[in-house]
């Protein structure tokens, strides 16, 4: 069965998360920080990861490095990885597949998975860039996970499963120890289809709260949706 991540930067709603076993890891990342009104990354990050140690030490944690140069990056990636090491927790270090210049970061996406550092390799949007990362990744012994921005994609027309497929079969050649991740999630309708090709999809909690209603009856469904209709009109007080 797919893994079903919960993406966000609200400590309560981690909290709230942490106690429904369906959710098996969590991510994150500076938007969704910022947008949670995070004012310290050090802070909540230990924060979580020591909640997460301690409640759910059976799920993982992706956070993500803030920096746009190799030296910094680096060096952010390894602090992030201390963290979890030093509360025997699972953490993936989100790095980004290129530089805000557009330049790739396979160079150091292979520097640092020999490091032993988990990697969660994020905003990968095409076949070319999946390719890098896995050769980049081939002869770690670490764990890792490509982010494949699968809504996204779609926004522009694409048919992200075809890109999971082909993925899957390459990793499975390669014979590297990488996770699809089904990311940017629009639907819960997704939960469905990455299941077929990923092998984690991370939703918000607004999504995997539909995901658990999947099974209802549509003629019951059918009638709620009228009868909020109906009600919405009245309260409206609309005339014709």
């Amino acid at each position: 069965m797919i893994k079903l991540f919960a993406d966000g930067a609200d400590m309560n709603g981690i909290i709230d998360s942490a106690g429904d076993p369906i959710i098996t890891g969590f991510t994150t990342n500076p938007t969704l920080m910022r947008q949670a009104g995070v004012a310290d990354y050090t802070k909540f990050s230990k924060d979580v990861i020591s909640f997460l140690s301690r409640v759910r030490p059976d799920t993982c944690l992706s956070l993500e490095v803030f920096a746009d140069d190799p030296e910094q990056i680096a060096r952010q990636a390894r602090t992030i990885s201390d963290w979890g090491s030093e509360k025997n927790y699972k953490v993936y270090v989100k790095i980004p597949v290129m530089y805000t210049s557009g330049q790739p970061t396979y160079d150091l996406i292979n520097k640092l998975s020999q490091e032993l550092i988990n990697l969660n390799v994020t905003a990968v949007f095409t076949e070319d860039q999946i390719t890098n990362i896995v050769s980049a990744l081939t002869g770690s012994t670490s764990a890792h996970i490509i982010s494949i921005f699968a809504g996204r994609i779609a926004d522009v027309g694409v048919d992200p499963t075809t890109m999971f497929n082909w993925a899957d079969d390459l990793i499975y050649d390669r014979n590297v120890n990488i996770e699809l991740l089904w990311a940017s999630s629009r639907e819960a309708y997704n939960y469905i289809q990455a299941g077929d090709c990923a092998d984690i999809i991370t939703m918000t909690p607004d999504l995997i709260k539909k995901v658990k209603g999947f099974g209802k009856d549509l003629s019951e469904f059918s009638k709620e949706t009228c009868r909020m209709f109906y009600s919405d009109a009245v309260k409206s007080g609309f005339s014709i």
